[in-house]
């Protein structure tokens, strides 16, 4: 065509390269914008700091410290702010990624956010470590406990750290609350141990929560079997030789009873599914566990691998004292102190907390006149479905936290 038609030829050329300048910036602005999205989701970890803190048991910590991240904004009047507490073994990364390379975002991802349930476009989200957080090894992780250096001896606490409850942790967190100019939250939200904390929040500051969404919770007060439970989960750690009475922080950690320790939460919290997926069989072929003690079954390895691979960023005696805590759990005596509507969200085959748990609470709750109402989630995934299958339970989130407060005809059990 050039030499049939050189003027048509440099006109079709003009063309192209202005259609693949077009094209390139295009691409490169499509890029430069994905970047930005990525860099504001990006979720920053923040620290709440007090000089000292009177515990329930009126001990005094000094230079306490939890770590904290928020999603959304606060509006003008602070009257946004939903507070998400978080399980036995979790921490505050309820949603977001620290870095894009991240392989997982936070656990509650999946209902926080743009257009979630709990819908970041209108609420502020604030989500908080625990008191004595059971990851004080997490770099991302920011919480006093007995890891923590004692300032009057420059040596970790250990087990002279005071013991603290579900109060406690709730206490801290209205003192961040308040920190942030916060009267009154909009809601109060949490899975499992952060359920407790939720409806603790409800009990301890009634005029400050007008909602709570507890999920897979363990009622108003913790069973006698939980508390039981607790103590299983706690003796792996105690029975590991190198915990040495909770001084190990300047020699070898208690690794093992600590992945010990995460075994038995992990099969507690799961359904029977999850063993089955694995079968009878041997977990290596040819390794026949009737050979030698050493050969394991395909199960029994897998249950080791989930213990072994977060055993390291785990703190033995803070297992220890966030059981105690959890173990300390009761409003019942408070109940009728509650001005809070509920929504409990309990999981189908919950075996450490199942639905009756917080049906029985629900309609105690409504026999003192407060609007409550149970929700089931599906699923076989057991305690754990109250993490990864929360989205399950988007809708009634939705529009629990968008009904008017007072309606009538509200307790469904």
């Amino acid at each position: 065509m050039r030499g049939q038609n050189p003027s048509l030829y440099k006109t079709l050329v003009s063309h192209y390269k202005i259609r693949m300048k077009k094209l390139f910036m295009t691409l490169v602005f499509a890029t430069l914008t994905q970047h930005l999205i990525a860099a504001e989701d990006l979720v920053e970890k923040k620290e709440f700091q007090l000089k000292s803190y009177k515990t329930v048991s009126g001990k005094i910590i000094k230079n306490l410290r939890i770590g904290y991240e928020s999603y959304g904004k606060l509006n003008s009047d602070k009257s946004n702010a939903i507070l998400v507490a978080h399980h036995f073994s979790g921490t505050s990364h309820a949603a977001g990624k620290y870095a894009q390379t991240d392989a997982t975002p936070g656990y509650w991802d999946s209902i926080i956010g743009p257009g979630k349930a709990l819908d970041t476009n209108k609420y502020f989200i604030i989500s908080s470590d625990t008191l004595v957080n059971l990851s004080p090894n997490d770099p991302f992780t920011k919480t006093t406990g007995p890891a923590s250096i004692n300032p009057e001896t420059g040596k970790p606490f250990g087990m002279s750290f005071p013991l603290v409850g579900v109060k406690d942790f709730v206490q801290v967190q209205k003192k961040l609350i308040d920190s942030l100019g916060i009267k009154k939250l909009y809601a109060v939200a949490g899975p499992s141990g952060g359920a407790a904390q939720s409806i603790e929040w409800a009990a301890t500051y009634p005029d400050a929560v007008p909602r709570v969404i507890a999920v897979v919770p363990p009622g108003l007060s913790l069973p006698p079997y939980v508390i039981s439970l607790l103590n299983l989960w706690s003796m792996p750690v105690k029975l590991d030789p190198k915990w040495n009475k909770g001084d190990y922080y300047d020699k070898e950690a208690p690794v093992q009873g600590v992945a010990e320790s995460l075994k038995m939460i992990t099969l507690s919290a799961v359904y029977l599914d999850w063993a089955q997926t694995f079968g009878n069989g041997p977990a290596q072929a040819g390794k026949d566990p009737l050979h030698s003690y050493d050969h394991k079954f395909a199960a029994e390895a897998a249950l080791q691998a989930r213990g072994e691979a977060r055993a390291a960023m785990i703190d033995g005696n803070s297992i220890l004292y966030t059981a105690r805590a959890i173990q300390s759990f009761n409003v019942e005596n408070n109940a009728k102190k509650i001005k809070a509507e509920f929504l409990f969200i309990p999981a189908q085959y919950d075996l450490i907390f199942p639905p009756e748990v917080a049906m029985n609470a629900s309609k105690k709750l409504c026999t003192l006149g407060r609007n409550s109402e149970v929700f089931v989630l599906e699923g076989r995934g057991g305690h754990l479905d109250g993490l990864f299958k929360i989205a399950g339970a988007s809708e009634v989130i939705t529009k629990f936290l968008e009904r008017p407060l007072g309606s009538k005809g509200i307790c469904k059990n």
